[in-house]
C-alpha cells in the first residue's frame, strides 16, 4: 500500500501529470475568456489553434519547442487557409488530403519532432474539413486559429521561464525510477526461484524504457543553452546527477555473472539470498532518493549499507575457507560491485545535501555534454533522397496518403453524421511507419474508445448538474493529456467521456454523438489495420540486420577501449563514455526491433530464436565488457598482459568477422603499442584481479563465439519461419 502510495504521488509530481496542466490550461483559456466577452466562436478556433500546437510541446530544450511550435504555427495556418477553399469541392478536397497526407508524413525523416510537426498540420486539416466557412470568412478564420497557435506558444514558454530547471528535474527523477525497476529485476537473477526466461525478458523490456528516457534528459541537458553556459549551482547538480546515474546504471549492468552457474555453486550457502536481499535494499532507498528529486524535497537520512556489506564480505570469506576459493572470486567481484552501487548512492544524495554538495560541486570536471546528444541535420536534400522504395518513411508516407484517401472517401459514404473527420482523425493516429505499433495503436484506440464512451454516457446519465459536468471534463481533460506519453489506452478511456461532454455544452445529443464516434472509430480502425498489413507494410524483419551491425560495431568499439588501455595508449573518460553510451543505445534500439516483431504475424516474422538468442547474448556481453571497462580503463587496477591483450584482440578480431558477414562496418585496431614481452625474462606471478580479468575476458571470448554462431544461422537461413522455444531464450554459457 505504501508503494502505491508514493507512485500515485509520483505522477502529481511527474513531468506527465506537469505536461497535463499545462496543455489543458493552454486550451481551454481562450475558450474560457472569449466566453466571458460573448465570442465564443472565435474562443474555439483559438482553442483549435492551441490543440493542434500542444502536439509538438514534447519534452526537450526549450529552444528546439520553441522552434517546433512557430513551424507548426506557420503550417497549421497554411493548411488552414488550404482546406478551406479546397473543401469548396468535393475533387479538389480529396486531392488536398492525398497530397498534404504524404508532404507532411514524410516529415519523419527529420525525426519525432519534425514528425509532430507534420502531425499538427494533418489535424489542422482534418478538424477543418467539416467546418462551414465561408470564402470570405477563410483567411480570418485561419488568422483565428494561429493566434490560438502563437497564444499556445507563448504560454508554454512563459511555463518554462518560470522554473527553467524544473523539467529536466522532473526527468532525472523518472529516471532514477526507471533505474529502480532494473536494479530490481537484476537482485531477482541471485533469487534461485526466480524464472531465468521470465527475468531476461522483463530485463530487456525495462533496458529500453531506460534508455530512451535517458536520450531525452541527454537533450534537455546537453542541448539546453541554460544548462550548457549558465553555472549555476542548480544546472550543475542536475548535469552531475545525470551523470552518476548513467555511472550507476552501468555499474548495476556491471553486476551481470552466469547466474545459471553461480546458483550451481552457491544454492546451499544462502549468500545469493542475501545479494539479492541488499540489492532490494539499495534499491529502496534509491527509489527514496528519486522520489525526493521528483517532488522537489530534500532527503535527509540516507542508510548506511556499510555494515552490511562488511557482513556480505563475512559471510563471502568463510565461503572461501571452506574450499571454494576459486569461485570465491566471483563473488568477491559482486561485492565490488555493490560498494561501487552504494557509492553511486551515495554521491547522488549528497549533491542535494546542503552540507556537502558545495564541495562536490567545486571538485567536479567540466563535462562536455556536446559529444553524447545527437544533432538533426535539417538540408532539404535529406528529404528528397528520402524519395526511394529502400525509406521506411518514404512507404510510411505513400500509405498514409492512400489509405487517408479512402478513409475520406469511406466517411461521405459511411459516416452516420456530421463528424466524418473522426475516421481520418482514427487513420493518422493509429497509422505508424511500422506494423506492429499500428496494431497496438489500433487496439488501445478501440478499446479506450468504447470503454470511454460507455463512461461518458453515465455520466451524462446520471449527473445534470452543469457545473459538475464542466469539473468533471477539466479533470477528464487533464488526465488525457497527462497519459497521452506515459499510457495511450488511459488516455483515450479518459478523451472519449471528455469530448462527449464538451459536446453536449456545444447543444450536440451525447447519445448520437456516442453513436457516431463509435462507428467513425470503428471504420477508420479498420481501414488502418488492413493498411498497415497490406498497403506497403514495413516489417521489423527488413530492419534488423542493420541494427545487429550497429550493435557488434559498438561492442568491438568498446573492446578497442579496453585494449588500447592496455597497450598504454591513454583513454579518455569522455571517450570511454561515449564507447558506453553506443552500446547501450544501440542494445535498446535491437531490443525494441525485436520486441515489435514479436508482435507481427508469424507469417513475417524471421529467425525469431535466432536474434533473441542474439539479444541475449548481446545483453551479457555489453554487461561484461562494462565490468572489465570500469576497472581497465577508469581505475587502471590491471598491469598489461600479452595474454590479457591476445584475448581481448581475438575477441575484436571475430566480432569484425561478425559484422564482414552481415557487411556491417569494421573496427579498426592494429595494437601496435603492444608492450614487447621477453621470453627470457621470467614473468611476474599473476596476481587474483590479474586471474579474474583474464577469467572474465575469457568468458566475452565465448560469449562473441555464440554471437559468431548466431550470426551464421542468421545468415543462413534468412528465410526460416522459426518458432522460439523457452528453452532457448537463456544461452547456457560457462565460464
Amino acid at each position: 500500500m505504501r508503494i502505491q502510495s508514493k507512485e500515485i504521488k509520483s505522477f502529481f509530481f511527474s513531468q506527465y501529470f506537469s505536461d497535463g496542466l499545462r496543455i489543458s490550461a493552454g486550451i481551454l483559456l481562450p475558450a474560457l475568456v472569449s466566453l466571458q466577452f460573448n465570442n465564443f466562436n472565435l474562443g474555439i478556433a483559438l482553442s483549435l489553434g492551441a490543440i493542434c500546437i500542444c502536439v509538438t510541446d514534447n519534452p526537450g530544450p526549450v529552444t528546439y519547442k520553441r522552434n517546433a511550435m512557430a513551424v507548426g504555427n506557420v503550417c497549421i495556418f497554411l493548411v488552414s487557409i488550404i482546406t478551406g477553399f479546397a473543401r469548396l469541392n468535393v475533387f479538389t478536397l480529396g486531392l488536398e488530403i492525398t497530397v498534404l497526407s504524404f508532404l507532411f508524413s514524410m516529415f519523419t525523416v527529420y525525426g519525432n519532432r519534425a514528425a509532430n510537426v507534420g502531425t499538427a498540420a494533418l489535424l489542422m486539416m482534418i478538424f477543418t474539413i467539416d467546418k462551414d466557412t465561408p470564402p470570405s470568412q477563410i483567411l480570418s478564420y485561419s488568422a483565428s486559429v494561429l493566434a490560438g497557435g502563437i497564444w499556445y506558444m507563448l504560454f508554454s514558454m512563459v511555463f518554462f521561464s518560470i522554473r527553467p530547471y524544473r523539467a529536466a528535474q522532473q526527468a532525472l527523477g523518472e529516471n532514477v525510477a526507471d533505474i529502480v525497476k532494473f536494479l530490481r529485476i537484476k537482485a531477482d537473477f541471485y533469487i534461485p526461484d526466480t524464472d531465468m526466461d521470465e527475468n531476461y525478458q522483463k530485463l530487456v523490456s525495462q533496458q529500453i524504457q531506460v534508455s530512451q528516457h535517458q536520450d531525452v534528459i541527454r537533450e534537455l541537458l546537453f542541448k539546453s543553452r541554460l544548462m550548457v553556459k549558465e553555472s549555476t549551482k542548480a544546472s550543475r547538480i542536475l548535469v552531475l546527477t545525470f551523470v552518476d546515474l548513467v555511472d550507476m546504471f552501468e555499474q548495476i549492468m556491471a553486476t551481470h555473472y552466469d547466474y545459471t552457474h553461480i546458483r550451481e555453486k552457491f544454492k546451499d550457502t544462502g549468500i545469493l539470498n542475501d545479494i539479492a536481499g541488499l540489492l532490494h535494499k539499495m534499491a529502496n532507498e534509491l527509489e527514496n532518493i528519486g522520489y525526493a528529486i521528483l517532488s522537489n524535497t530534500r532527503y535527509k537520512h540516507l542508510h548506511n549499507f556499510n555494515p552490511e556489506l562488511e557482513q556480505l564480505k563475512l559471510k563471502i570469506d568463510t565461503i572461501g575457507k571452506n574450499g571454494q576459493e576459486t569461485s570465491n572470486l566471483v563473488l568477491k567481484k559482486i561485492l565490488i560491485n555493490l560498494r561501487d552501487l552504494n557509492q553511486e548512492i551515495e554521491n547522488i544524495f549528497n549533491y542535494y545535501n546542503s552540507r556537502s554538495s558545495k564541495i562536490l560541486i567545486e571538485n567536479s570536471e567540466p563535462i562536455d555534454g556536446s559529444k553524447f546528444v545527437t544533432h538533426q541535420d535539417y538540408a532539404p536534400h535529406i528529404f528528397f533522397d528520402n524519395f526511394s522504395w529502400n525509406s521506411t518513411a518514404f512507404k510510411h508516407a505513400l500509405r498514409v496518403s492512400l489509405v487517408c484517401l479512402i478513409g475520406f472517401i469511406a466517411a461521405k459514404m459511411l459516416s452516420l453524421g456530421h463528424h466524418s473527420y473522426w475516421v481520418l482523425l482514427t487513420i493518422i493516429v493509429i497509422l505508424k511507419p511500422g506494423y506492429s505499433l499500428s496494431k497496438q495503436r489500433n487496439y488501445q484506440r478501440l478499446t479506450g474508445t468504447i470503454i470511454g464512451g460507455i463512461i461518458g454516457i453515465l455520466i451524462l446519465v446520471f449527473i445534470h448538474n452543469s457545473q459538475v459536468q464542466f469539473a468533471i471534463l477539466v479533470v477528464l481533460m487533464i488526465g488525457t493529456y497527462s497519459f497521452l506519453r506515459l499510457n495511450y489506452v488511459v488516455s483515450v478511456i479518459l478523451m472519449t467521456p471528455y469530448v462527449l461532454i464538451l459536446f453536449k455544452f456545444l447543444g450536440v445529443g451525447h447519445l448520437d454523438i456516442f453513436e457516431e464516434r463509435i462507428v467513425d472509430t470503428i471504420i477508420g480502425s479498420t481501414i488502418a489495420f488492413i493498411a498497415s498489413y497490406w498497403v506497403f507494410p514495413s516489417w521489423e524483419s527488413e530492419q534488423v540486420k542493420e541494427s545487429l551491425t550497429e550493435v557488434i560495431y559498438a561492442n568491438a568499439n568498446y573492446l578497442v577501449k579496453i585494449a588500447e588501455s592496455i597497450t598504454g595508449k591513454t583513454v579518455t573518460t569522455t571517450d570511454y563514455k561515449l564507447a558506453r553510451k553506443d552500446v547501450f543505445v544501440k542494445s535498446a534500439n535491437l531490443s525494441a526491433i525485436f520486441e515489435r516483431m514479436t508482435s507481427e504475424p508469424k507469417s513475417k516474422q524471421r529467425n525469431v530464436k535466432s536474434i533473441h538468442r542474439f539479444v541475449v547474448l548481446n545483453h551479457i556481453l555489453s554487461s561484461y565488457i562494462a565490468t572489465v571497462a570500469s576497472e581497465i580503463t577508469v581505475k587502471g587496477l590491471h598491469n598489461p598482459q600479452a595474454d590479457t591483450l591476445k584475448l581481448v584482440k581475438r575477441s575484436i578480431a571475430l566480432l569484425n568477422e561478425c559484422n564482414k558477414k552481415l557487411n556491417g562496418e569494421r573496427v579498426e585496431f592494429s595494437g601496435e603499442k603492444t608492450p614487447a614481452v621477453n621470453q627470457d625474462t621470467e614473468q611476474p606471478a599473476l596476481t587474483t584481479a590479474d586471474n579474474l580479468l583474464k577469467e572474465q575476458l575469457g568468458f566475452i571470448y565465448k560469449i562473441i563465439t555464440d554471437i559468431a554462431k548466431v550470426t551464421d544461422n542468421f545468415i543462413m537461413e534468412p528465410t526460416t519461419n522459426d518458432v522460439m522455444p523457452k528453452s532457448a531464450i537463456v544461452p547456457t554459457i560457462t565460464p
